[in-house]
C-alpha cells in the first residue's frame, strides 16, 4: 500500500492510477491523515440462477396456479364493470 498527500497525488495521478492497475491500492492523506483509500475497481458478477437452480429451496406452485379466475376478478383486470 502506498500513501501519498493530496499534491502529490494530483502531481503524480496517472502513475498513481498504474499502480492501482496492477493491484495496489492508494491512501491520499491530507496533513499526514489518510482521508481516501484508491483500489483497483472489480465488477461485480452477477448473481443469475441457471434454470432450476432453485430446486430444493422450498418453492412451490399451488396445483391451481393457472386455474381460471373468478368472473369478477378476471374484470377488474381487464378493465370491466360487472
Amino acid at each position: 500500500m502506498t500513501t501519498v498527500n493530496i499534491h502529490e497525488a494530483k502531481t503524480h495521478f496517472s502513475k498513481l492510477i498504474e499502480q492501482i492497475q496492477n493491484g495496489e491500492e492508494v491512501v491520499i492523506a491530507k496533513a499526514g491523515v489518510p482521508v481516501a483509500r484508491l483500489l483497483p475497481y472489480v465488477p461485480k458478477k452477477p448473481r443469475i440462477k441457471p434454470p432450476g437452480g432453485m430446486m430444493g429451496e422450498g418453492f412451490w406452485i399451488a396445483d391451481d396456479f393457472d386455474a381460471p379466475l373468478p368472473d369478477d376478478l378476471q374484470a377488474a383486470f381487464e378493465g370491466r364493470d360487472e
